[in-house]
């Protein structure tokens, strides 16, 4: 996320200063984040309409694909593609090698700063990052290494929301970890018993309402025109340079990036914690192999979004109020001589969600503070907001999986510190 900038009367009190970082960041993560997200997904989806199902069952039938497709998932701008892999996995449909290809290879939301602004990096640092992640992917899968020790480690710590489950019996070994789960069956096809008239059994928060039903369809179809906004407004954010747009409400550029962002996660707010309930999808960060409609299939893409949306901004709050709080100079550390910067790149990977990376993007593509190195280190230890929804769901599977996407990272960005002719600042920046 870009340096935000106060909007209009704001005099700077601590007080001010934390609302401006609160009313920014409801802005912009829908617009630099959400409105990328939820087209990929809904590509995703609508694939997976299209298909019906016939790609997870290939999946299933085609273990040893299944790194090579994780990479592939991973490599697509933005998160959509890798988020798709975290259900599979939880369902038991792909390998713990297929999660962390995925996430090795997603670059999340920063990629679109850096396809903008500097194509040719991109190229290559994702590249690499493919082939890492397709390396790493196989050879988690046949060779272990040292997924089960990690594992034991993991569990020593603290206990997990559920016990693992990668390739064995706990996160080695294989098969969804949630005891008791039930999904959709192989065609994707939910119990027609498990959902109540409203979708899951509403909460005791929420109370049986017709209008709140039909209230909340209406929300999700308004969603789509804000997203379809906000989309707009993010291309357009990204063609002029990643530039603070001003804090307006008129029918301008300015003003589209406005409204759209604030409107957009509000009620991306309200369809998580209240609408999916009432709209027959209460369960998100769960794969669906097929939809019955195509209004259903936009309905999931757009839940699976403000889930996303709702981490994001919760992402962008933490990481801006750390700054505020502990006064920590992210540039200079990722800006740090030597060999260095790309450790540097690769340990802030480990944080989770889009925003330290957007702003990572931005510190290479438009300061041309951090070398090339530490770009492709960052690009590859790093999950963008795919790890949501497994840290959602299984909390431990997640730990180990981003431990086990920094370690490529930081071999990778080591390499090409020492081997890579352009490994330098600035390389390939328009």
């Amino acid at each position: 996320m870009s340096p935000l900038q106060l909007p209009p009367g704001s005099l700077g009190s601590p007080l001010q200063e934390v609302l401006t970082i609160l009313v920014g960041s409801w802005r912009e993560g829908f617009v630099q984040v959400s409105g990328f997200v939820g087209a990929t997904i809904l590509l995703f989806s609508l694939v997976q309409y299209g298909f019906d199902g016939r790609i997870t069952v290939w999946l299933e039938e085609n273990e040893r694909a299944q790194p090579l497709a994780g990479a592939l998932l991973g490599l697509t701008p933005g998160c959509g593609g890798a988020i798709i892999a975290m259900p599979l996995y939880i369902r038991g449909t792909v390998s713990f090698g297929t999660v962390v290809a995925a996430l090795a290879a997603t670059a999340g939301d920063s990629a679109f700063v850096i396809l903008a602004l500097a194509p040719e990096a991109a190229l290559y640092a994702y590249g690499l990052a493919f082939l890492s992640a397709i390396l790493f992917g196989y050879a988690i899968d046949f060779g272990g290494l040292g997924v089960g020790r990690v594992d034991s480690v993991v569990d020593r710590m603290s206990y997990p929301v559920t016990d693992g489950g990668f390739s064995t019996t706990n996160v080695a070994a294989g098969g969804p970890s949630i005891p008791d789960y039930e999904g959709p069956d192989r065609h994707g096809h939910e119990d027609e018993h498990a959902h109540s008239h409203h979708g899951n059994d509403l909460p005791s928060r929420l109370p049986e309402s017709r209008l709140l039903e039909r209230f909340s369809h209406a929300v999700h179809v308004l969603w789509w025109f804000v997203l379809a906004g906000a989309l707009v407004a993010g291309v357009m954010y990204l063609v002029q340079g990643a530039a603070e747009p001003e804090w307006v409400l008129t029918p301008t550029y300015d003003g589209l990036f406005t409204i759209s962002g604030l409107v957009g996660t509000t009620l991306s707010f309200y369809l998580y914690f209240i609408g999916r309930h009432y709209i027959g999808q209460g369960e998100t960060g769960r794969v669906r192999d097929s939809f019955a409609t195509l209004y259903n299939t936009f309905q999931h893409a757009a839940l699976e979004t403000s889930m996303v949306t709702v981490w994001v901004i919760g992402g962008y709050l933490l990481y801006e109020y750390g700054l505020l709080l502990t006064g920590v100079d992210i540039q200079g550390l990722a800006a740090a001589a030597g060999v260095l910067a790309p450790i540097a790149g690769a340990l802030i990977g480990l944080v989770p969600g889009c925003a330290a990376h957007i702003v990572f993007a931005q510190l290479y593509a438009v300061e041309e503070a951090i070398p090339f190195s530490a770009l492709v280190a960052n690009a590859i230890s790093q999950d963008g907001d795919a790890l949501f929804p497994l840290m959602a769901i299984d909390m431990k599977a997640a730990i180990v999986a981003t431990i086990y996407t920094t370690i490529p990272g930081v071999i990778t960005g080591v390499l090409v510190y020492y081997f890579w002719p352009y490994a330098q600042f600035g390389f390939g920046v328009l």
